[in-house]
């Protein structure tokens, strides 16, 4: 599933494209993904300028008056800026066609979701989709702390990297980059979140960020199913010191990486360099 560096890269990858242009047409070729796709997303986006393109979270929101579209990769989405001739896949699901001048349109947003288990919503003008109400801190801001990790944690025993996965204590830390944060904070991902001390969780959050920001730089973590929006993969995969890698020798110690099963998720660790 692409995780928020996955996202960041693909927003910004289509927000030049997008900001400040025209949406001529909506295209839809099926009438649901995940959940069925709202008559707003027809009726409404057309004709309106696109004057932000945001991230919460893994969601991404086209901004305009209107209101705003509100998408969601799934496990196997892609967007992609095409020219509006650009042929049809299997797959090809939505187009937003886009103008400079309100007439022709000279460029394509292509929703693509083998899996379908993406989402293409609305949200109204003032208001929050009740997908975003209850969300934490983004990890990459200033809101996002060790101390917000630590207080959400208290008398907690269900294990740390299930609190890092939690959208409601901190979004967008997902399966790949709660391991490799724990890893680099050296901090077992089956210990209970609530034994973790507060200096440890001030570490965590650190990694957290620095990994993120440097996955983002890097253009995400390459999946069976991810490409960036110009077609190339990220590069980050080369980077992972546990996820993936159960059998292997640790990058630090030698130690065999081993691999279990937390939250219907695998969870990768060192069982040396991680206490």
């Amino acid at each position: 599933m692409p995780e928020l560096p996955e996202v960041e890269t693909t927003r910004r990858g289509i927000a030049p494209y997008l900001i400040g242009k025209r949406v001529a047409a909506v295209v839809l070729r099926r009438a649901d993904l995940r959940w069925p796709i709202p008559a707003e997303v027809s009726t409404l986006l057309p004709g309106q300028r696109i004057d932000a393109v945001e991230r919460r979270a893994k969601y991404l929101l086209l901004h305009t008056k209107a209101g705003s579209a509100l998408l969601h990769l799934g496990m196997s989405g892609m967007l992609r800026v095409l020219p509006p001739d650009a042929p049809i896949g299997k797959h090809d699901h939505v187009d937003i066609a886009l103008t400079r001048n309100n007439t022709q349109a000279d460029r394509i947003l292509r929703f693509t979701d083998p899996r379908r288990f993406g989402c293409l919503l609305w949200q109204a003008p003032d208001t929050l989709h009740p997908l975003l109400a209850k969300l934490g801190p983004e990890p990459l801001t200033d809101a996002f702390t060790g101390d917000t990790l630590w207080l959400a944690s208290r008398g907690r025993r269900a294990a740390v990297k299930l609190l890092l996965m939690d959208n409601a204590v901190v979004v967008g830390v997902g399966n790949i980059y709660a391991s490799e944060a724990l890893f680099a904070a050296g901090i077992n991902p089956r210990r209970a979140a609530g034994t973790v001390s507060r200096v440890r969780y001030a570490q965590l959050a650190a990694e957290i960020k620095r990994i993120l920001g440097w996955a983002i730089e890097r253009g995400g973590t390459t999946l069976r199913d991810f490409l960036n929006p110009d077609g190339a993969p990220g590069y980050f995969f080369r980077e992972l010191h546990v996820y993936g890698r159960a059998g292997e020798p640790c990058h630090v110690c030698g130690s065999l990486i081993r691999q279990t099963v937390q939250g219907q998720r695998s969870t990768f660790w060192c069982p040396h360099c991680q206490r």
